[in-house]
């Protein structure tokens, strides 16, 4: 007797291969069958010739916190997501220890009082402890690292401070974190030098993951891209680039070249990619990236909170200032940023080395649309109405090249043995339906999704919560 039997499903293995017709069986949480199963079943399921592919897995999350906050994690469930990965951009819940405000962007994932967790081993006791609807595997922020131990964060740590955030990014591997990620861009890092992370890095396993927001997206990329190799060269580590891109119009049309000096990087080294599939970014609003170029919209305003929702260019001709001015009297503040060009976008989603992630920020009160709609847009415009590529291989992108590039064990396949995450989709009803104006709405399509062979969303809310924590290979 199976606990769950789905049958006549068009089974997406996750392994970048067309589906085929045949039966699903669940025991335990595992994945005991597939193809033409006898027997019965607890729950059983005509998937009607649907397509059953492994559970999702969003590889670039700021859920760190959002899973304890809000458990339920309607957001991901139902996009059909079961697994994700936080503690991206330099920026993690734990180990951190605030002492005063909580330095930008780690202001993204909570405020003060949110950070309770001053090592590694409480964090993952909280999630566990939590049982959110979603699996958790987490990295180790540079950033939280470096304001753990320094005293302001403009300048490049001492040799003496760079030794005690090793020792607590070794005590954090020991404890089942990921890797170590880092956000070179922002101003709480960007003083940090190459050598500095390259130290932290040395700490990393044979292996072990290094996943890096690039120190530039712009016009330096390239240069930023070889300092992310460079730095996971002597462990021999491999490079996750966080959310690739070419931002700005004077690099629009360069990412031939972009994803040529990843290739080049791949013939020596593990490196692989993440991208969402928007032609805008979001974070705090960046008086760097403040531009009359593309529009740059508003999301939040701690000061100015009616402001949010409007483009920064209207508020500042409301209020007779400039970009610049109006962007420093919204401080501290949040934007969605128009500065990536579509044909740019579709070549790095394209590329093979090319991961699936939505970068979303749950806190944010006017989130990017990328929060709700990341995975059924890959898989209803991209894939079905672009035929950007086939269907397979947009869940491959979101399966078992995610679960194999960030050792995430049995999860990102269907096969006998593996872990029962699933989600039952319709290819042909599948698309996102939030909007830059109307960012928090579910995506159509999505008919369940089973987390360790637990039905956790019917179609229409979630109705369980069986996520787990997630060390390396478990």
């Amino acid at each position: 007797m199976h606990d769950v039997l789905i049958r006549n499903a068009l089974v997406l293995d996750g392994n970048d291969r067309p589906g085929r017709h045949g039966d699903v069986a669940v025991r335990d949480g595992r994945i005991v069958a597939v193809g033409a199963v006898d027997g019965g079943a607890r729950q059983v399921i005509d998937a009607g010739g649907r397509a059953l592919a492994p559970g999702f897995i969003d590889v670039h999350t700021h859920d760190d916190l959002e899973v304890l906050r809000n458990p339920g994690m309607a957001s991901k469930l139902s996009q059909g997501v079961t697994t994700v990965v936080v503690g991206n951009c330099g920026i993690s819940a734990s180990p951190v220890r605030i002492r005063g405000e909580v330095p930008d962007p780690m202001n993204l994932l909570g405020e003060a009082g949110d950070f309770r967790y001053a090592d590694f081993a409480s964090y993952r006791q909280a999630v566990e402890a939590a049982r959110p609807a979603v699996n958790v595997a987490a990295l180790v922020g540079h950033t939280a690292l470096r304001q753990n131990h320094m005293d302001r964060l403009d300048r490049a740590a001492t040799a003496g401070e760079i030794e005690a955030m090793r020792t607590q990014l070794r005590a954090s591997l020991a404890q089942g974190a990921l890797g170590l990620s880092s956000g070179l861009a922002y101003g709480s890092a960007f003083h940090a030098p190459s050598a500095e992370v390259a130290e932290l890095a040395r700490e990393l396993p044979h292996g072990g993951l290094y996943a890096t927001h690039l120190r530039d997206e712009f016009g330096g990329i390239l240069a930023a891209l070889d300092e992310a190799f460079d730095a996971a060269r002597a462990p021999q580590a491999a490079v996750r680039v966080s959310h690739l891109k070419c931002a700005g119009i004077d690099n629009w049309g360069r990412s031939r070249e972009v994803l040529h000096r990843l290739d080049a990087a791949s013939g020596s080294q593990d490196v692989a990619c993440d991208c969402y599939p928007y032609a805008a970014s979001a974070s705090t609003l960046d008086l760097k990236q403040v531009t009359d170029a593309y529009d740059i919209l508003v999301t939040w305003s701690e000061p100015e909170p009616a402001q949010g929702g409007r483009l920064l260019a209207d508020i500042a001709a409301d209020w007779g200032v400039t970009l610049l001015q109006a962007a420093v009297r919204l401080q501290p503040a949040g934007a969605v940023y128009h500065c990536m060009d579509e044909n740019d976008v579709r070549r790095i989603l394209a590329h093979p080395l090319t991961m699936i992630g939505s970068d979303g920020l749950p806190r944010d009160p006017r989130p990017h649309p990328r929060l709700w709609g990341t995975f059924p847009r890959v898989l209803g415009h991209y894939a079905r109405d672009q035929a950007l590529f086939p269907l397979h291989t947009a869940v491959h992108k979101m399966t078992g090249l995610p679960a194999s590039r960030f050792a995430l064990g049995a999860r990102g396949g269907i096969h006998p043995g593996g872990c029962a995450d699933l989600v039952l989709f319709d290819p042909a009803r599948v698309r996102d339906t939030a909007s830059f104006h109307d960012p928090v709405r579910a995506a159509e399509g999505i008919d369940a999704v089973w987390v360790n062979g637990q039905l956790a969303y019917d179609g229409s809310e979630v109705v369980a919560r069986a996520g787990r924590f997630i060390a390396p290979g478990s």
